[in-house]
């Protein structure tokens, strides 16, 4: 039985007018993650937002697959700075407060 969570990747294809080739080289370069069930390729449903960015900068932005890679790793990036800031200034409150 196929989890619920998990959408064809051939109907995302028809939903967003893309083509499998493109999912293939996303996938290929680690920016989706595609399951294999039952020789049937599936995306889970929590990487759909992420796809929809990639479209949106590959189709209407004209960003290639390696500069979407790059965009992706620096959002990445920003994200563990923001938590280490955080986790910081958490930190410094300790110490402001003796």
């Amino acid at each position: 039985m196929i989890d619920e969570h998990f959408i064809p990747t051939q109907t995302l294809c028809s939903q967003y007018n893309i083509e499998i080739s493109f999912v293939d080289a996303l996938n290929r370069m680690g920016l989706i993650q595609i399951e294999i069930i039952e020789e049937t390729q599936f995306i889970h449903q929590d990487q759909l937002g992420d796809l929809e960015k990639i479209i949106r900068l590959h189709y209407e932005l004209n960003v290639n697959l390696e500069g979407i890679d790059v965009v992706f790793n620096l959002l990445e990036k920003e994200r563990e700075i923001r938590k280490e800031l955080t986790a910081l200034q958490n930190r410094l409150r300790l110490y402001e407060n003796e």
